[in-house]
Parts: C-alpha cells; structure tokens; sequence
C-alpha cells in the first residue's frame, strides 16, 4: 500500500489576473477564469470600458460565478487618464470600486517621478488610506529601466517600496526578474505585510516578460512552498503574458499550465524546515 506524506495547503486563492488575456476583453478573462476553475479574478483597471464600469464588472461576475478578489489601480503609463488625472482620485475610485465589489485588495504602484506632489504624499497617503477601509493597498514591487548601459529610475520613492514602510506589498516575479532582484529576499524583508504575489517569471532580461511560471529562472516554485509553509492567506495571482498566443485554445493552454504550477507548488509538506524560508 502507498503512503501519502500530508501537505500543509493555505487559505489563499489563485486568481487570474485580466491582463493575461490580453488582447481578448475584461469579459472574455471571467468567462476564461470560470473555464479553467480559478478562484477569481484580479481587474485590471485600463483602457477598457468594461474594466472601468462596476456595474459591468458585478454583472461578469454574478454571471460566470467567478468573485473579483482584486482591482489593479489604473497606475500605467497608457492608463493616465483613465478615472481621471488626480492619482489620489483614482485610488479613491479603486479603494470604492474595490468596496462595492467585494474586492479585499487593490494593487499600485509606486507614483512615477514627474508626479512630484502625488510622490510627495504617497507614503502618508497609503497608510492614512489603509485606516479607512479594510481593502487592502499593496504597493508592487517595479523596476528600473536599462539601456545602452545605463539604468534609470522611473519611480519615487523607489522602484523597490520596501524601502518604505507601507502596511501591504505586492511581489511581482516578472519585475524580481527585470531588477535582478532576489524574490526570496525580498518576500523575507516583506515580511507579513506581503499579502498578495503576481505570480509570474522571467529569464532576468530587461524586458517585464511576464512568463509562465516555471519557463525561467526565477524562484516560482520556492516562492510558492514558503508561502504554504507559512500559511499565507493573501491572494496568489497568475499574471502572466499571452499576446503571441495564436488562438484561444493556445492562451488557456498556458494559463491552464499556470494554475496548475500554482497550485502544485502552494503546498508543502507537513512537517519541514522552515529555516530557508524566513518572513
């Protein structure tokens, strides 16, 4: 007879983030995320209307039975004048949205440079906003841009929001990757306050790759078991590049393959030695 060693699992859900559907809609990702047997969805916030209507996004969800664990805030470039121009505006939006939608977490990213005023408040602005509801503000960890030798910093404070002391993080694989950064030491310096992983990976290229877990160098797997090991109860989302997939079937392929790494590795046995893997 066969034994089988018990695994610790945690609480946390594996969501699909919209974006990695991308060129199909913010629909066609709940219809997808419902497909494949996610737990939910990360929203991200852009161009498209759907995106940015609450009521849409309710009807998606009600509809596919699939919840909306999170909202990203409309924090990129291509994404300046979506719910307006006020960054602290669009986080009131997102911090509502998110409300309203049952959302426990809400994703940003540090302000950009030239956003002077907004980067000036940004800390206070966080933790005060932190006190005000209990959705979560995760502030993702970025990188800087290289070329031809040199390296720039686009952000403010800093591209790693761990030299800040903000009440939530986000841990982006894909960025680990680009800033040359070691994802483990940063998830230890997070500490507790790491409640929510966009699982990803990368080849340490200087290009945000967004790949599938698993098909580059990053510490996907090791990640994952110390999250277990801890019992993480945030959220884990699949945010992962599709766009040169041909056709559906080869996109859920792959975002098929990427929950299943996920949720293989988010355990851990029983009984281990946690010494490698300190938060």
């Amino acid at each position: 007879m066969t034994s089988f060693e018990p695994v610790r699992v945690p609480t946390a859900k594996v969501g699909l983030a919209t974006a990695s559907v991308y060129p199909e809609s913010t629909a066609n990702a709940f219809e997808i995320a419902a497909r494949l047997g996610y737990d939910g969805v990360e929203v991200m916030v852009w161009t498209d209307p759907v995106s940015q209507d609450v009521n849409a996004l309710r009807r998606l969800s009600d509809y596919h039975e699939v919840p909306i664990l999170a909202l990203h805030a409309p924090c990129l470039v291509i994404t300046q004048r979506v719910w307006g121009t006020d960054p602290w505006a669009k986080l009131v939006r997102a911090k509502d949205a998110a409300e309203e939608c049952g959302a426990q977490t809400v994703v940003v990213h540090p302000p950009f440079r030239w956003q002077r005023e907004y980067a000036r408040q940004f800390v206070g602005g966080i933790q005060e906003m932190a006190n005000e509801t209990d959705v979560r503000f995760a502030v993702e960890n970025m990188f800087p841009l290289r070329a031809r030798g040199r390296e720039v910093t686009p952000y403010s404070p800093d591209w790693d929001p761990t030299t800040e002391d903000f009440p939530d993080f986000t841990l982006d694989l894909s960025h680990t990757s680009v800033s040359k950064s070691d994802a483990l030491a940063m998830a230890s310096t997070m500490g507790d306050r790491l409640s929510h992983v966009h699982i990803a990976d990368g080849i340490g290229t200087a290009r945000d790759e967004h790949l599938v877990p698993g098909r580059g160098t990053q510490p996907c797997a090791e990640l994952l078991e110390g999250l277990a090991v801890q019992g993480f109860d945030g959220l884990v989302v699949v945010e992962v590049n599709t766009r040169r997939c041909e056709n559906r079937a080869e996109r859920e392929a792959d975002l098929a393959e990427a929950l299943a790494f996920t949720r293989l590795n988010l355990a851990a046995p029983a009984e281990v030695d946690t010494s490698a893997f300190r938060r």
